[in-house]
């Protein structure tokens, strides 16, 4: 099965094409700065990749660019698009409503746009994703990942606000996470690594890049996470302030005239080691300024490295120890100075990084010193394979189930039903015509059956 990975912000439209059973990335590439007079389209894999400046006014037509690459062109992945069987869609907010991944339909897209207040950048832009490809594809299933689905396992004393309780009752808010799509692959991966089974282990995982959080996951279950209603919450990032005093807010509102919306985009674009250093939101930038002397790049990166380090003694605390510390993203993947500025004081909790094997480049590994109680393990993270990896297993399952009880129906019930020509169209009749309607008792549900009658 071929899946359509969609990762939709408000201007770009990120995509994999992958064969799930095949564990093969067929394609991927990304719109740049859509709806703007610079928009661009990078696509194919590392030794095909091709960048083309492309009018993109809306995501409709970046959607209808992203299936003219795969299947034209000299880095086509594909002949036709009927050979995308499925689409997933990465879903930031997912609320209360949303526990596991889920097949699209009118109600989850409804329920998507409720919750956009919540994430108002990423909701409205995957809502933006999921139209354009039903104006593309409209026969093709989709299903929607939610980064917010792993969290919902918190106990209430995580994910409680010490708020007055009828704010709980009213507006939901609680705390909801982000990046569960990561930590849920880096989690399972971490258990392959360790040759454990994950029911056995206690896990802090910590993803580490522009966006930053850190999750406790008990036995297999996520019991905390360091983002909260928002990814606003938690650790310092690129451009968020994570956790500070709430006071802080009315304080700069009233003595820098700044109304809600602008107090917001403060606190999530214009912070964390942007507003600390002045220099940049991308930590290589801070580290080089750091490292010439400048006082402010020198406290940004040490403001960073503490703010996870708090973290981590915090989720010990939580779950009462820690067999293995996961990183993962930009950062916890690719910069060995702040993983040594992260442990560097933790020895007495028996938590011991390696020198030479932090400075080691290389795929997942384990840096931990030898003599360390607690594995330290970088697993590069690939939320993109969760998502076609939930996309399958929901429809396949679908079609699986639904395949069962068409023959069963038929076979126990036969005398009820009648059958005529039909052409269907949906996620289980795809293979093509003729398909046939069986129709059951008057007023029961048509049934699509491959068999032409007379089925006797």
């Amino acid at each position: 099965m071929n899946v359509l990975v969609i990762n939709a912000g408000s201007s770009s439209l990120k995509y994999q094409l992958v064969n799930v059973e095949q564990h093969e990335l067929l394609a991927k590439g990304i719109c740049e700065r859509v709806g703007s007079a610079e928009a661009f389209h990078k696509h194919g894999l590392d030794k095909n990749e091709e960048v083309i400046d492309a009018k993109m006014s809306d995501h409709d037509d970046a959607m209808a660019l992203v299936l003219e690459s795969l299947t034209s062109g000299p880095a086509k992945a594909i002949d036709s698009l009927d050979e995308i069987d499925a689409v997933g869609h990465r879903i930031v907010q997912g609320g209360k409503y949303f526990d596991r991944s889920v097949l699209i339909d009118q109600d989850v897209i409804d329920k998507i746009d409720e919750l956009a207040e919540l994430a108002p950048l990423h909701n409205g832009a995957a809502l933006m994703g999921i139209h354009a490809c039903q104006k593309h594809m409209p026969d093709v299933p989709m299903v929607a990942v939610f980064d917010t689905s792993f969290f919902q396992t918190l106990p209430p004393k995580a994910y409680m606000y010490p708020l007055p309780y009828e704010l709980y009752e009213k507006y939901a808010i609680r705390k909801y996470g982000a990046h569960g799509t990561s930590h849920r692959y880096i989690s399972e991966r971490a258990a392959a690594v360790l040759d454990e089974p994950i029911e056995d282990l206690k896990l802090i995982t910590c993803h580490l890049g522009n966006g930053c959080s850190i999750s406790a996951i008990d036995h297999g279950v996520a019991v905390d996470t360091s983002m909260g209603l928002t990814p606003l919450d938690g650790l310092m990032m690129g451009t968020r302030c994570g956790a500070i005093d709430p006071a802080i807010v009315p304080f700069v509102m009233e003595h820098e005239n700044l109304t809600g919306a602008e107090m917001n985009d403060l606190m999530n674009k214009k912070s964390g080691l942007l507003g600390i250093s002045g220099i940049s939101n991308d930590l290589r930038s801070v580290r080089d300024a750091s490292e010439k002397g400048d006082e402010r790049a020198m406290l940004a990166y040490d403001m960073y490295s503490n703010s996870v380090k708090k973290y981590i003694g915090q989720y010990i605390a939580v779950m009462g120890g820690v067999d293995a510390i996961v990183l993962t993203a930009g950062v916890g993947e690719n910069c060995e100075k702040m993983r040594r500025m992260i442990f560097t004081g933790l020895q007495p909790l028996g938590i011991i990084l390696d020198e030479e094997k932090n400075r080691q480049r290389g795929f997942e590994r384990e840096i931990s010193a030898d003599s360390s109680q607690v594995k330290i393990i970088i697993i590069p993270t690939n939320e993109e394979y969760m998502i076609a990896r939930d996309t399958y297993d929901i429809v396949h399952e679908q079609m699986r189930v639904e395949g069962t009880v068409f023959e069963v129906e038929r076979v126990v019930v036969l005398g009820a039903f009648s059958c005529e020509p039909r052409t269907w169209s949906g996620p289980a009749h795809r293979a093509g015509p003729p398909w046939y309607a069986v129709h059951g008792r008057p007023g029961e549900q048509e049934i699509p059956c491959a068999r032409p009658p007379p089925c006797a």
